[in-house]
């Protein structure tokens, strides 16, 4: 993959960190220098600047605007003062009864308060800023009565603000910054948006991204007019919290009655956040807490922040998932059944309704139930399972129209369609209009379902809940940031164009270690429009900018868009030693390689910024690259011990010691991390990572991989000098189960002008004494980059030989040939045994030339084609298209190795090889099989329209300027029975694509009858079938995680540059975008 210079971007970093002007992707009001029209807010003749709001204005716009005058504070050194225009005013005060500890029948205490910040005696002369919400705010209100603010874009819309400039806004003030909300969050992000364009990054704390010091801050003269999102309800879900999240707070919250210290302290930093964010939403805690129990002031104090409080898909009307075990079960109230105790099931669905009545405004019901624990619902039939829920919905209406006195349908409610909940829909289900909708992602990020049909139209909606961490089949992913942010942009903005805008909630774990694709799913769910699939980049830049500065910003942008692909390839949890090969086309060091490529760019970032942003860039960036690094380099050493034991190489004992040391590496990463700002984040990244043994669930330490170790005293009864080669486990002289007993004789595979341009062979020691050999190769054209060497115990390491071809002085002719490497050793008997035959390695050479007229497209090597998806060469539209718009689109950087093609626009309906656009490659083959087989890797996307209407692609496959041959359509995604999933889903998000399992539906198999041009043409039949890589087989193709490098291109390759030994030299040109 080509990125900008890497240097470049430091030596331009090195003249410091440029100011932080810009909320991220928002239109800039705040400036650091002088110009016309501008009014300074900061740094000017007013020493002790203040903010006006009104007294009567909700509490949670006082609070904010609170936080505002700290932040000018933070950034310039000096706090604004706040004045709500009355002398000697008190506190804003929240008032709120909590409940008594007695879950089961509704009661409350006295009352109690919240206190907002303190205020100051009002100084019109020193007011610089007036915020305030329409409706709830005398100051605003009387601005836009006087004619000073026409509020007319904002007004009645949901989350909006203006910010401008206004003249005499009050009496005895010249000129003041105001802002004015729709609602109160409208305001808040109004005022919020100021803290984050004066320096104050949303993750100031959570991350400690260092606060940009500015002393002279200036509002711009051209206002804006901000809202409403594009998403109505954004937010997260804090989930699988234990170890990480709950080690933390444990560590530095005391403990409620019930559980860690999941209390009021804690979440006041969660709300922040979130508002920060300008998001709006939250799924409190789940597994080892109870929000509205542990802290009695939880539930009123998110109401007070102004955030909307929902529960989890598994915790039904505003109760806790262990609310009914705590305080039902375990008294003798029966069990969590609706067939067998609807009645106490009800009741207690009246507590959560009665218990969150105060705080309706900000809330958002969860409706439905599952089973017990986050499970389904079991033994009762799917039939009656849909009856049931129809009933227990129409019940819990029924409570909410009873205790909140209202309509339901005046009530906001979600359905979360999850896991088998999505089933029943096709079963029947009938869900109220008036309830959203919320789809469910396959908890890999793949979504399952849009709304369809007449679900398009319906008053409540759709949403998407969608997963960042997941604990679970087919394995827990939790650890670190492994999310590309690519597939998150293509899979929620197929969501949003297919009508799913009303929610979208993220399972977020432990927050801590996701901050970056965090930020950008809410940032895309408030402006989707600006932050679209081809946006990524742009906003990875804003968001470096914004935290590290335009210095660092581009170089930042590189590193996190490389570890993005070379993280979401697949989950750290899920790399073991079987994954990538060690043998085969270069895969585990060309792994390791861009791991270390990694690790030194954004180690060179880290040492070169100032010490004060050194924290958050260690937390958010390099950290997860350090462990991505440590946990390929434990699986991909311990899998070359393996193979290295089999082969009986001394060097198989160095390798344990290797992987021990990154093992240790790994302990002092976590030991790092938790030393960071005097142990701020400590425990937070506890969680295993290492020692899954086929089972889902976290191990309970992190354990080593299996490893061999080989015995030293005693040389191998083959000799003391082995070779072994590319392509095999075999090692010769000696017998193995890899090759044919007595064998002398190891075959490389073959070269040829567009082909790799080297293979290797390996010398090595496996014995106890120190042997010279030397070897001999009996074509002249043929090149080794080394003919004798020394192993043994005090060498240390293996020799690695590397053979290629002077095609320029090769035998101009078509031929297929065979050079032979004969061995010999400086230890007679000792180096090679006398009981098996002298050694061979043998390198079959293809010479060939494709004909001239040949001037475009893909060439055979090795039996096999491999085509990165978006380097076709054209689009194909039949002449029956039907929609002359529909086209394909390329999803740069996106996948597993390059990028990906899919069929445009997301909208566009489901489409058959006569109406639809094909993408088409040329190629050139030289073998003639009967079997040819073209495999695709597609992401792992699931049936988005239903199973109703399975997605598919087709493969044609025929001679160049032949008549097209019948395209093969092929359903690749099966059906969802239940909970289940597809057949081969375990496998397609374990590896991040179906293709790669024996049993994925992606192959078919075509006839090759002779050598010459044949056109490929593959049409994705619905958008989302994202077509990432393309192998043709014609006997070549050996076993790999990502597949063999791209082939050589005729018209960008040339032969003896392009590399193809792995797939990180291979390089890549781009499709027709």
């Amino acid at each position: 993959m080509q990125f900008p210079s890497l240097g470049r971007h430091l030596l331009a970093a090195v003249t410091g960190l440029a100011p932080l002007a810009a909320a991220l992707g928002q239109q800039q009001i705040i400036s650091f220098a002088s110009s016309e029209g501008a009014f300074q807010v900061a740094g000017g003749p007013i020493s002790q600047p203040q903010i006006l709001i009104s007294s009567n204005d909700y509490w949670g716009v006082i609070r904010a605007a609170g936080d505002l005058a700290k932040d000018f504070g933070r950034v310039t050194g000096t706090n604004f003062t706040l004045s709500n225009g009355e002398a000697g005013a008190e506190p804003a005060a929240y008032e709120y009864r909590p409940i008594t500890r007695n879950y089961t029948h509704y009661q409350v205490n006295d009352t109690q308060y919240f206190r907002g910040p303190e205020y100051t005696d009002p100084s019109a002369e020193n007011t610089v800023i007036i915020a305030g919400t329409l409706g709830h705010s005398k100051a605003i209100d009387d601005l836009v009565t006087a004619g000073k603010l026409n509020a007319s874009d904002i007004e009645g819309k949901w989350e909006s603000f203006t910010t401008k400039i206004v003249q005499d806004p009050i009496p005895g003030c010249s000129k003041a910054l105001v802002i004015a909300g729709s609602d109160p969050r409208g305001t808040i992000f109004g005022l919020y948006d100021i803290s984050e364009q004066i320096g104050v990054s949303p993750w100031y704390w959570w991350a400690d991204v260092r606060i940009k010091q500015s002393k002279e801050i200036y509002a711009l003269p051209d206002g804006k007019i901000q809202g409403p999102p594009s998403v109505k309800y954004r937010g997260f879900f804090i989930n699988d919290e234990q170890p990480g999240l709950s080690g933390w707070v444990q560590w530095n919250y005391p403990d409620t009655p019930y559980g860690v210290g999941y209390n009021a302290d804690f979440y006041s930093n969660v709300f922040e956040l979130l508002l920060r964010l300008r998001a709006n939403y939250l799924w409190p805690a789940l597994w080892g807490s109870m929000f509205e129990v542990d802290d009695p002031a939880n539930q009123p104090l998110a109401d007070a922040w102004e955030i909307v409080l929902g529960s989890s898909h598994t915790e039904p009307m505003m109760r806790a998932q262990n609310e009914f075990g705590t305080f039902y079960t375990s008294k003798g109230l029966g069990p969590w059944a609706y067939n067998l105790n609807n009645k106490t099931i009800d009741e207690y669905f009246v507590y959560g309704a009665q218990r969150a009545k105060p705080y309706a405004r900000n809330s958002l019901w969860t409706m439905g139930m599952r089973g017990t624990g986050d499970t389904a619902i079991e033994g009762l039939g799917v039939e009656f399972i849909v009856t049931m829920l129809e009933t227990l919905v129409h019940n819990q209406r029924a409570i909410l129209e009873d205790v909140l006195d209202v309509k339901a349908e005046e009530v906001p409610q979600l359905w979360c369609l999850y896991k088998e909940v999505m089933s029943y829909i096709l079963q029947g289900l009938t869900i109220p209009d008036d309830i959203t909708l919320l789809w469910a992602d396959d908890n890999w990020g793949n979504v399952r379902r849009v709304p369809i049909d007449n679900e398009t139209t319906r008053p409540g909606g759709a949403g998407v809940y969608y997963h960042f961490d997941y604990v679970g089949d087919t394995r827990n992913y939790k650890w670190v940031n492994t999310i590309q942010l690519e597939k998150t942009a293509e899979q929620m903005q197929l969501a949003y164009a297919h009508g799913a805008d009303r929610i979208w909630i993220v399972n977020i774990g432990d927050i801590k270690p996701l901050e970056i694709p965090l930020t950008h799913f809410l940032d895309t769910a408030y402006d989707v429009n600006q932050w679209g699939v081809d946006d990524v980049g742009n906003w990875t830049l804003a968001w470096a900018t914004r935290e590290f500065g335009s210095g660092y910003a581009a170089a930042i942008t590189e590193i996190m868009t490389r570890f993005g692909m070379s993280a979401a390839r697949r989950k750290f949890e899920l790399v073991e030693p079987y994954v990538y090969s060690v043998v085969n086309y270069n895969e585990g060091d060309a792994i390791l390689g861009q791991w270390q490529g990694l690790v030194d760019d954004a180690q060179a970032i880290y040492d070169q910024l100032d010490e004060v942003y050194q924290p958050a860039f260690f937390e958010m960036i390099l950290h997860p690259i350090l462990g991505g690094q440590i946990i390929h380099q434990v699986h991909i050493g311990a899998e070359k011990n393996m193979v290295y034991a089999n082969q009986h190489r001394n060097s198989a004992n160095d390798l344990i010691s290797q992987v021990l040391s990154s093992f240790n590496a790994d302990g002092s990463l976590t030991a790092r991390w938790d030393s960071l700002l005097d142990g701020k984040w400590k425990h937070m990244l506890d969680q295993t990572h290492f020692g899954y043994d086929g089972y889902w669930q976290q191990p309970m330490r992190n354990v080593l991989p299996a490893m061999a170790y080989v015995q030293s005293a005693v040389s191998s009864i083959a000799g003391n000098v082995g070779i072994a080669v590319e392509g095999l486990n075999a090692s010769i002289p000696g017998d193995d189960k890899y090759h044919a007993n007595s064998g002398n004789t190891l075959v490389l595979p073959p070269l040829d002008p567009y082909g790799p341009v080297t293979r290797w062979f390996d010398v090595f020691s496996r014995g106890t004494l120190n042997c010279d050999w030397s070897a001999e190769i009996d074509l002249p054209w043929v090149k080794l980059s080394q003919y004798k060497g020394t192993v043994g115990p005090d060498n240390g390491t293996d020799s690695r030989v590397f053979i290629s071809v002077d095609w320029a002085n090769a035998p101009q002719i078509v031929n297929n040939t065979v050079a032979n490497v004969n061995f010999s050793t400086g230890c007679g008997r000792e180096g090679f045994s006398n009981f098996y035959g002298a050694p061979i390695v043998q390198l079959p050479i293809n010479l060939r030339k494709v004909p001239s007229n040949f001037t475009q497209g893909f060439v055979e090597s090795d039996k096999h084609v491999a085509i990165e998806g978006p380097n076709y060469q054209r689009i194909y539209k039949p002449d029956s298209a039907s929609d002359s718009e529909i086209t394909y689109h390329t999803l740069k950087n996106y996948g597993r190795t390059f990028g990906g093609v899919t069929l445009w626009p997301q909208t566009a309906p489901p489409q058959t090889t006569e109406s639809a656009p094909a993408l088409e490659y040329d190629l050139y083959l030289f073998t003639n099989v009967s079997k040819a087989n073209v495999t695709l890797y597609l992401s792992p996307t699931q049936n988005y329209l239903s199973d109703k209407t399975p997605l598919e692609f087709a493969v044609s496959l025929f001679p160049a300027g032949a008549e097209q041959a019948e395209p093969q359509v092929v359903q690749f995604v099966g059906q969802s029975i239940g909970q289940g999933m597809p057949p081969g889903w375990g496998r397609a998000v374990a590896d991040s694509i179906w293709g790669l399992a024996p049993t994925h539906n992606t192959t078919t198999t075509w006839n090759v009858a002779q050598e010459g041009a044949y056109t490929l043409r593959v049409w994705g039949l619905a958008p989302s079938v994202i077509v990432q890589k393309i192998i043709l087989d014609l006997g070549g193709v050996r076993p790999s995680y990502l597949g063999p490098p791209e082939n050589f291109l005729v018209g960008r390759d040339e032969i003896g540059v392009y590399n193809q030994t792995s797939f990180v030299d291979a390089t890549r040109g781009v499709g027709k975008y």
